[in-house]
């Protein structure tokens, strides 16, 4: 089976209240059960925001420069992710649009290269 990255898209700006955020908390831990059970569910995870960010460069003198903050600036931000084992780019695309309709948020579900999931290139 491949092991797919769903990512989720957040917009930049005040994390929404308690109130708002906790009824998607419990549906989406429901669903990360319902992945476990079902075999496909293999990490999931929520980051802070993109302000806590370091970015690393390696320069041709062969230092490496440290920048506060995201990557790329824009109007979203990749908020949290979650990686599945699943048989085909269908059964991922499921998953990935399970999560969009608990969260409302832009979700990308993207495969991981090679047989084995997660690896450097």
């Amino acid at each position: 089976m491949t092991q797919y990255l769903i990512s989720l898209y957040q917009p930049d700006g005040p994390t929404p209240p308690p109130e708002f955020l906790e009824p998607i908390a419990r549906k989406i831990q429901a669903l990360n059960e319902e992945m476990k059970a079902a075999g496909a569910w293999v990490f999931a995870g929520g980051l802070h925001p993109p302000t806590t960010a370091t970015v690393l460069r390696a320069k041709e003198n062969g230092e490496i420069a440290m920048t506060d903050g995201p990557y790329a600036e824009g109007k979203e931000h990749l908020g949290g992710f979650t990686i599945v084992e699943a048989p085909d780019l269908d059964a991922a695309l499921e998953w990935g649009r399970r999560v969009t309709e608990i969260t409302y948020l832009p979700v990308e579900v993207r495969p991981f290269q090679g047989e084995e999931g997660p690896s450097c290139v």
